[in-house]
């Protein structure tokens, strides 16, 4: 199987409903332009065969009608004709519609057909042989019959015009075929009447009765082959699903073996970096400090303050790479208790004052410490905390401020926000920032390097506690990062328990 992109799985059949049902019909066009050059028809040579089943079955299905209305016809034709006249008669339209039906059911029990034009060339003499034996009954009674006769006749070939439109309607050359004969009748017996003003009156209403039905059967034929169509139509479009699945389940099977892979390189990937890691890190340090004695070049203790800051930011993006993975593969496990979100907030503001101290940079907070307790887990709430604040002292330049605000919402959870006066990003890159390794440009002309998983990290996070993660920003005006947890997560205080039977009649009797 080729290449399956995710392009390929949201594009689908089009770009738009306009783009697809515009495919749709140049997809018709070729269809029925390839048809008319390989069947020499109207253009609908794909659906002949299915036409020739429709009549055979039509036809099957109406035969024993046929037998019953000749036997009926010759019964009653006896009344005006010799028996052995009628007789002839019904033989031969009985052979005819038995030829028919055979012909018919043939044509059913083959299992692939083969020939259609043949088919439909057998089925046209076929329906022809048998108006002409339904139109002889017009000469039987016009050498025997009388003025009521006529009227019968007219009567039948109606009846007859009727029956024989709706069984052939799917084949309209066969309908043409067999109703010919019967019109040619019509106009023998108006030939023959011409002094009788009833029957021509009767003549000519059967003649735009035989009009209607064949109109009708015109009507049937353009029905069905509608139906061919949208049958073929909802073909394909179910072909066209299931494609669409199979790329979705391939590009799925993709994405997970893509992920397992992933997540096994970066458990062993973390593995073997952190034992290295370990070593530079404890080394450096020995180095750095000077543990075993004065280095003979100065510069030589920098390089090993140089080695050790490289090898802690080094650690610091493995671990900030497997907390992301972690969060995108919902294995980041909580470890939920009843936290104070204030006092947390408050922990890392303390932590952060010295840095916010080096550059300059006020940091004012509003912070309601008669919050109740939430239930989150401690650990991931300081990592989106230290996260914000450090965002936000390292995008403010100097001289800046920062206010950090903790307390309710309007639908009674706990929220805090984090709001600098620094460099601000454009609203077309916010986008790029909330993605993995995301960094605006102005992020990268003003401020220190960074991985950009921070906000990822800090998004997931808060989701995975059901909570909301919203950034604000404007150029030149700074940024501000709202967090806001779910009311269900707040544990409001509950009332004391009674400890013994008076007490708790007590509260009984109040709350009553």
């Amino acid at each position: 199987m080729s290449q399956i992109t995710a392009e390929m799985i949201e594009r689908g059949r089009g770009a738009n409903a306009r783009h697809s049902s515009e495919r749709r019909r140049l997809a018709y066009k070729v269809r029925e332009a390839r048809e008319k050059l390989t069947t020499g028809g109207a253009g609908h040579g794909a659906f002949e065969g299915e036409l020739l089943r429709i009549y055979a079955e039509s036809r099957m299905s109406s035969a024993p009608w046929a037998l019953l209305i000749a036997l009926a016809v010759g019964a009653v034709s006896t009344f005006w004709a010799p028996v052995q006249f009628v007789a002839i008669w019904t033989t031969a339209v009985w052979v005819a519609v038995a030829g028919a039906y055979l012909a018919a059911r043939l044509f059913l029990r083959q299992a692939e057909i083969t020939s259609v034009r043949a088919w439909r060339t057998k089925i046209i003499l076929i329906e022809a042989a048998l108006g002409l034996a339904w139109a002889s009954i017009v000469v039987l009674l016009l050498m025997f019959g009388k003025g009521e006769a006529r009227i019968f006749l007219l009567a039948i070939l109606l009846m007859l015009g009727a029956m024989t439109a709706m069984a052939t309607a799917a084949i309209p050359n066969a309908v043409y075929a067999a109703v010919s004969p019967m019109c040619l009748a019509i106009a023998g017996v108006a030939a023959m009447s011409m002094n009788d003003t009833p029957v021509l009156a009767t003549t000519a209403f059967v003649c735009g009765a035989e009009i209607y039905f064949i109109a009708l059967a015109r009507r049937l034929y353009e029905t069905s082959l509608s139906a061919l169509y949208a049958q073929a139509e909802k073909d394909g479009l179910i072909g066209e699903l299931e494609q669409a699945k199979s790329n979705s389940d391939e590009a799925r099977r993709r994405a997970e073996e893509a992920n397992l892979a992933k997540s096994r390189f970066l458990a062993t990937m973390s593995h073997e970096l952190r034992t290295p890691l370990n070593a530079i890190l404890g080394f450096s340090e020995v180095m750095k400090d000077e543990l075993f004695g004065a280095h003979a070049v100065p510069a030589y203790r920098d390089y090993a303050n140089d080695i050790h800051s490289s090898g802690q930011h080094l650690l610091a993006l493995i671990n900030e790479i497997l907390d992301l993975s972690r969060v995108e593969a919902g294995r980041y496990e909580l470890k939920e208790d009843a936290i104070s979100l204030s006092a947390i907030i408050q922990d890392c503001e303390h932590l952060l004052m010295l840095r916010a101290e080096k550059r300059g940079i006020a940091l004012n907070d509003a912070i309601e410490s008669d919050l109740p307790r939430l239930w989150a887990d401690e650990r991931a709430i300081r990592q989106v905390a230290l996260n914000l604040l450090t965002n936000a002292i390292k995008f403010t330049p100097q001289g800046g401020q920062i206010t950090i605000k903790v307390g309710w919402t309007q639908a009674g959870g706990q929220y805090f926000s984090v709001r600098d006066t620094g460099t601000g990003i454009p609203e077309h890159e916010i986008p790029i920032v909330m993605s993995s390794f995301g960094r605006g440009t102005l992020a990268q002309k003003n401020a220190d390097e960074g991985s950009g998983l921070g906000l990822p990290i800090v998004k997931g996070l808060v989701e995975l506690h059901g909570g909301t993660f919203t950034l604000r920003s404007k150029v030149r005006e700074g940024t501000e990062v709202i967090v806001v947890f779910p009311p269900e997560r707040v544990m409001n205080a509950l009332p004391r328990f009674a400890s013994d039977t008076s007490e708790a009649r007590a509260a009984h009797r109040s709350a009553a």
